[in-house]
């Protein structure tokens, strides 16, 4: 049977599993939209090509099958980029089709033309273009590979408008390939159970892609049973239970003066399937104590002593190294190595008194006790995420989706996702003004495509990360991060979601009820003080420090 390009590639999607894709039209692939026409394969139409791109990105960490997108060349390209680089920071499997100008007209600077593999290649696992539809099915196959094995991570694929006109006979893909992950060698399994026995002070802290809802029971399984403190790496707060005996926090930004200590007094880590991010090693200062023993295991081997030394290295599954570590009885009577550092973390969740008359304090709890046991949260990028980051309790069967690149605008469309893979779930995103306003666009898509989250703008009138730093480097003179802010009530209702606007703390439960129970989902406008910059420090305290 001779199909079009862009019918193969349609069909070869189907056949790999895909259910749902994210984009933007674009002439340059018109042959795609119309395969799509009689598809099963939904799609999902953004309002920007960067929210298509965060909305692939979600998919992909919330499922851990690759997030598609489609965009156009050129701007449409470009404008993508933004979720590609969080996919890979995040390390979240993803597969982004750009169309491309035909083949005849390139390297001419023809209109959009763009060099795909040089824009994207330094931030994508593979960037490639597709010049004979004979082999969509090859390089589809190495694409879903690519973006799901070792350290999972984003694909981008260029499709040349006249390569997807052409007619082929080639069958389809009809299944996805299968990726075996890395298995914990005997020897390595062995010496990290010995080095964990006989430490006086270990920690395990965990994150990085290719975990399983499996693995994440046998993680938390064998956690209880060894009774070693658990620290999760940044934006990895899901991983494990936040009320277990063995979860001492988080490892991240606003990192605590606990955790900090915490890693610095351990003698033995095992840091499962992490990389050594700025956020997670305090700015690349922590892990350089000679006298700390630190085994390292990644699904990816590109990852080990990369940036920091350890005396082991494991090239594994994390579910692998957890089920040998759990096959070996790893177990401790260091009670109270871990009741201090539960101790410790419990002394972290207190907060003191924000200025102004709504207390973001009291929100999270409002949301702990809500929020289903399968619930999800997302977040952007900004100081108001520390809230939830910090204080908000995960319970095993809850998700966080949250941008390790730092991205502004993830929030909005990371619920869309959610929403749309999820239907029942809860999802609740957490903004703020700042990032709202970086896609709150995407409500038209969320209105279209019947996906209803609920989102709260946190609203200060400022961006209020560099509003923090700058206090601290030039105390006295803002500028360029004050902010005039629209309606966001009035705002929400254009789109057809239910608007609420919250100043002050008695009011926070009955908006959080009636915006949980909002057929049409929600827009929750909290407005707190500039003052109220982060749960350990307000602009005055910064001040202050200044003198």
């Amino acid at each position: 049977m001779k199909r079009s390009g862009g019918e193969l590639l349609v069909a070869c999607l189907e056949g790999l599993g895909a259910t749902r894709a994210f984009g933007v039209p674009g002439e340059s692939y018109l042959a795609v939209l119309d395969a799509l026409h009689d598809s099963p394969l939904a799609l999902t139409l953004a309002r920007h090509e960067g929210g298509a791109a965060f909305m692939a990105c979600a998919w992909g960490q919330l499922t851990g099958e690759p997030g598609i997108c489609m965009v156009t060349r050129g701007p449409g390209a470009t404008n993508a980029a933004i979720g590609v680089h969080t996919a890979m920071q995040g390390s979240v499997p993803m597969i982004l089709f750009v169309g491309q100008v035909a083949r005849w007209m390139r390297d001419r600077e023809a209109f959009q033309e763009l060099d795909y593999r040089a824009v994207f290649g330094p931030i994508a696992k593979w960037a490639t273009e597709i010049d004979d539809a004979a082999r969509i099915p090859e390089v589809l196959t190495r694409a879903w590979a690519t973006a799901t094995s070792g350290r999972p991570g984003p694909v981008v694929i260029a499709l040349p408008e006249d390569m997807l006109v052409d007619e082929v006979e080639i069958a389809p893909l009809t299944a996805p390939p299968r990726c075996v992950p890395p298995d914990v060698a005997p020897g390595a399994a062995d010496a990290t159970a010995a080095l964990l026995a006989r430490a006086e002070r270990p920690l395990v802290i965990m994150g990085g892609g290719g975990w399983g809802n499996d693995d994440r029971i046998a993680l938390q399984s064998w956690l209880s049973e060894a009774g070693v403190p658990a620290l999760t790496a940044f934006r990895f707060h899901d991983l494990i239970d936040h009320g277990a005996p063995y979860f001492a926090g988080v490892a991240g930004v606003g990192m605590t003066p606990q955790v900090r200590r915490l890693i610095e007094e351990a003698d033995t880590i095992l840091a499962l399937n992490i990389r050594f991010g700025e956020m997670t090693t305090g700015g690349y200062t922590l892990f350089q104590d000679p006298r700390q023993t630190l085994i390292h295991s990644h699904i990816s081997d590109r990852e080990l002593g990369k940036v920091v030394p350890a005396q082991l290295l494991i090239h594994a599954a994390p579910g692998a190294v957890v089920e040998a570590l759990a096959q070996r009885g790893v177990s401790s009577a260091r009670s109270v190595w871990l009741q201090e550092s539960r101790a410790a973390y419990g002394e972290s969740l207190s907060a003191p008194e924000q200025p102004g008359s709504l207390d973001m304090r009291a929100v999270v709890t409002a949301l702990q006790d809500r929020l289903a046991p399968d619930a999800v949260l997302t977040n952007g990028a900004g100081n108001f995420a520390i809230w939830t980051n910090r204080f908000f309790q995960f319970c095993p069967g809850q998700r966080l989706l949250a941008p390790q690149s730092g991205a502004m605008g993830y929030g909005i469309p990371a619920a869309i996702a959610a929403k749309t893979a999820f239907p029942q779930r809860q999802v609740v995103c957490i903004a703020g003004d700042g990032d709202f306003q970086m896609t709150g666009n995407e409500l038209g898509a969320a209105m279209q495509a019947g996906a209803c989250p609920v989102i709260l703008v946190v609203n200060n009138g400022s961006y209020g990360t560099i509003r923090m730093h700058q206090e601290r480097e030039y105390p006295g003179r803002v500028s360029g991060t004050e902010l005039k802010n629209p309606d966001f009530v009035a705002l929400a209702k254009a789109y057809g979601f239910a608007g609420m606007r919250v100043t002050r703390t008695q009011d926070v439960d009955a908006a959080l009820d009636a915006a949980l129970s909002s057929q049409t989902g929600a827009v929750v406008e909290l407005v707190i003080d500039v003052e109220a910059i982060t749960p350990s420090a307000t602009l005055s305290e910064i001040r202050g420090d200044l003198g």
